[in-house]
């Protein structure tokens, strides 16, 4: 019989519970990386320093091939392959291109106009957290199936650095995935949680419309390219929600939108560009012809010839429901019934997504708010910080995953 089969938990608490003194490395590490964040495809600092402590504790991670983000399996020897399928936990590792504006903060970003504002150094402190607890857990004989750690670079890079690490072999002989996104809406000490879709689709879009400009004293002889891209901005987001199901929530948001250099001149150029936003995958994977139709008939309507880049970003997540209720069970081990809250489907999009294309998992959102504290940071702002009780909360969450796996 092998040495995972033969694994037993001891009865009562459950192990795998994260010590003071760890608790104050991982905060010192996460405070560390804040500090210093680095952006998508950027980050060897960052992978250096979770590489350095894995191997402290006799772990062997492998740097991806591309350089940033890396791969560590704990309970399975150099060179052979499992004989279950395996967990792997998965963080994601860069920053985001905006400043941190914390004011008296002593670990607020040293990187000018760069900033884990949106929870990637916490996300990666926990999954550390976790494996340096399950290698200890493994060279007790507790661990009953090997784990795989998964640090992955370019989160916020679409189409996401999943792919890249998909690529490099990050869901070999894996049968489950999960992982952990910040959420200030959520108290720390606790987690949201959802069957089925958590987040949506997201694309880029980029427009660009052109036509003869001219003289503002005689617009009937030129393409009011002014005009043209104004219902662009306008109409196409009303066409699109009208051409699927309202539930599908699939959305046009412009971001950008550019034309002219002067108040007297029509110009022979416009660009708009924006985000597609989906909560239904089936409706994602038709949006990119019902948005070319959509911009077209109005580029056309105002005799301007369009140009259009749809970049195609990320999937929803849409959690396992066996997935979902591992993570469920674990926190309620860890930190009883009322611990963990059910959670709305967000807008916004996550390149985990690509992980759910291959393998069963799901994504919990952990609480990072400070109990008691009224004032909402969100995600992707300069003044984002999270209450540092959710690394062992993450921590924790992850570790009793792991134990009570019966994949």
């Amino acid at each position: 019989m092998s040495r995972e089969s033969e694994a037993k938990l001891p009865e009562g608490v459950l192990p795998g519970v994260l010590s003071e003194s760890l608790h104050a490395e991982l905060v010192a590490f996460r405070r560390d990386l804040h500090m210093h964040p680095e952006l998508g495809n950027q980050e060897f600092r960052t992978t250096a320093a979770i590489k350095e402590r894995l191997e402290q504790a006799g772990l062997r991670p492998r740097v991806l091939a591309t350089g940033t983000g890396l791969i560590c399996d704990i309970g399975l020897p150099e060179g052979q392959r499992p004989t279950v399928p395996m967990l792997a936990l998965r963080a994601d590792i860069d920053a985001l291109p905006i400043p941190d504006t914390k004011a008296d903060c002593p670990y607020r970003s040293t990187v000018p106009d760069r900033a884990h504002a949106c929870g990637h150094d916490v996300h990666t402190t926990v999954v550390l957290g976790a494996g340096l607890v399950l290698a200890d857990l493994e060279a007790k004989g507790l661990l009953s199936r090997p784990v795989r750690l998964v640090f992955q670079p370019a989160e916020e890079v679409l189409p996401g650095g999943a792919l890249v690490a998909i690529g490099d072999g990050a869901l070999d002989n894996v049968g489950r995935i999960l992982a952990v996104h910040c959420d200030p809406k959520v108290e720390a000490g606790r987690i949201g949680l959802r069957h089925g879709p958590i987040t949506s689709a997201c694309d880029r879009l980029e427009v660009a419309l052109d036509g003869p400009g001219g003289h503002t004293a005689r617009p009937h002889l030129t393409t009011d390219l002014v005009t043209a891209v104004a219902r662009v901005a306008i109409d196409v987001p009303a066409l699109v929600a009208r051409r699927v199901d309202t539930r599908a929530g699939l959305a046009v948001t412009w971001g950008r939108i550019e034309s002219g250099h002067a108040p007297n001149v029509v110009p022979q150029h416009a660009e708009l560009s924006g985000t597609v936003r989906c909560l239904d995958l089936d409706a994602w994977r038709d949006a990119p012809d019902i948005v070319h139709a959509a911009i077209d008939e109005i580029a056309t309507l105002h005799r301007a010839k369009s140009e259009i880049n749809y970049v195609r970003g990320v999937p929803p997540v849409v959690n396992d429901r066996e997935s979902a209720e591992l993570l469920r069970r674990s926190m309620v081990a860890r930190c009883g019934m009322e611990s963990v809250e059910s959670t709305e489907q967000s807008l916004g999009g996550e390149d985990f997504s690509w992980y759910l294309e291959n393998v069963p998992g799901a994504m919990a959102r952990l609480g990072v708010r400070t109990p008691g504290d009224r004032m909402v940071r969100d995600l992707h702002q300069g003044d984002f910080d999270a209450d540092e009780h959710a690394i062992t909360v993450g921590v924790e969450l992850f570790t009793a995953a792991a134990l009570l796996d019966d994949m």
